[in-house]
């Protein structure tokens, strides 16, 4: 082993068995039944309703919150399934903060907003204990259409055009079912496995078959899709991985941060991923924050979150970034990348230019936040036929792209924030609109 890489210090099992229980534990602990209609009853249920407005799936929540106050959780559950199937991890992982809470009437009147967030997670996480399922299939159709990506967008689209009667194959890259619900957000968001019995219970309607090991461009084609099927929906997601330009290198030490926090959630234990002594997280946005957050709990010493921009520019919430700092995070702005430093073909630190000065920062690790791209050569020669928009699949108000048939929605479209809970309002949208062009076909 060099000494370089004896340097990094890069190792597993760093700290005891009951330390990583605790840093790893449910981000929010559930409400009990007396917890939940205390904070239901502080709910004004206001008429119009601006925390409705703002959550992009629509879920009634004054509705939800009344049933709740009233005793009647299943019946909160399906007030929020209807509009999102996702309803469950939305409450986990939701920036309910910058969402439904921030409009709040109570936190704009006092600071502290209904926990909407947390009551919705009591509600839907009843109704799944319980198995209540509030769907059945429609008569068949016979029609049959084809998903690509058993992400939020892929999987809420398939479960409302199952809903409706159409058959649905599921086509999924990887082995198993969820996305970024299931690969890409911090561990301590969503443990106990809470992703795959998500897809479980939304899978369970029925008419939806998942062929896993499928991606497109390489083992299936939009053309055959197209050929084969009466309609087509695309929400594999961003496959691509953003670089640091001149600033990256291919050193031992260098990591892709949603690959990373992949390999994390996989983990049978987490004990047994290795983690450097310090660690540059290289972003602005949740995926940097779960990536320093988790690699702090991990052991190790120092852990350093850099952001290009000013802090108001940064996409992780303000919880996110307190969040950061409680857990021993440090965060620094205006941190514009210039050198990845290697010696011996491993990392030993970061270059940055601050306010026209050069910050050297040692590290072992670095980890890069920096975003996905789009992949256009998955579209394996029917790019001609797809419009992109902004280096992603465009696509009209019902999520049509220029291809006769065929929809997208999600992290791969142009028309979102690359957030769960946008994802799911897309693909949910995108059924409706597919289900009206298919009967009228």
């Amino acid at each position: 082993m060099s000494e370089a890489v004896r340097q990094r210090d890069v190792r597993a099992g760093r700290l005891d068995a009951d330390t990583y229980e605790e840093l790893f534990s449910d981000l929010h602990p559930p409400l009990d039944r007396h917890e939940a209609h205390v904070e239901a009853d502080r709910c004004y249920f206001c008429y119009d309703a601006p925390c409705m407005t703002a959550c992009p799936t629509s879920i009634d929540i004054p509705m939800f919150i009344r049933e709740i106050s009233t005793d009647n959780p299943i019946g909160a559950a399906k007030t929020i399934f209807d509009q999102n199937i996702f309803g469950g991890m939305c409450a986990r992982v939701c920036p309910t903060e910058t969402l439904c809470e921030e409009v709040c009437v109570r936190e704009i009147a006092e600071g502290k907003p209904v926990k909407i967030g947390q009551l919705q997670r009591y509600a839907t996480d009843r109704a799944m204990a319980e198995e209540r399922q509030f769907y059945e299939r429609a008569a068949s159709t016979g029609k049959r259409v084809a998903v690509v990506g058993a992400g939020p967008a892929g999987l809420a689209c398939a479960h409302r055009l199952a809903m409706k009667g159409h058959d649905v194959d599921v086509f999924e890259a990887r082995e198993k079912a969820g996305g970024l619900n299931e690969f890409g957000i911090a561990a301590y968001k969503t443990p106990d496995g809470f992703a795959q019995a998500e897809v479980d219970y939304i899978t369970a309607v029925g008419g939806i078959e998942v062929h896993y090991g499928k991606q497109l461009g390489r083992d299936i084609a939009l053309a055959g899709l197209a050929a084969d099927y009466d309609a087509v929906f695309l929400g594999m997601g961003l496959a691509g991985v953003n670089a640091l330009g001149n600033a990256d290198t291919d050193a031992e030490g260098s990591i892709d941060a949603v690959s990373w926090i992949g390999e994390l959630r996989q983990a049978g234990d987490v004990a047994s991923i290795p983690v450097g002594r310090r660690v540059v997280v290289i972003g602005g946005g949740m995926t940097a924050v779960d990536a320093a957050v988790q690699a702090k709990a991990l052991g190790a010493d120092e852990v350093t979150i850099c952001y290009r921009g000013p802090k108001e520019r940064m996409k992780a919430s303000e919880f996110e970034q307190e969040l950061a700092k409680i857990r021993g995070v440090t965060v620094r702005y205006n941190m514009s990348p210039k050198q990845m430093i290697a010696t011996d073909g491993a990392v030993s630190g970061m270059v940055f230019e601050r306010d026209g000065e050069t910050v050297e920062i040692a590290c072992d690790e670095v980890m890069k936040a920096i975003g996905q791209a789009f992949a256009p050569d998955a579209l394996n020669g029917s790019a001609e036929a797809i419009s992109l928009s902004g280096g992603r699949i465009g696509v009209d108000e019902e999520g049509r792209t220029s291809m006769p048939m065929v929809w997208a929605g999600g992290d791969c479209a142009d028309a979102g924030d690359d957030l769960t809970v946008t994802a799911v309002a897309q693909g949910r949208d995108a059924a409706e609109s597919i289900h009206q062009a298919l009967v009228a076909s």
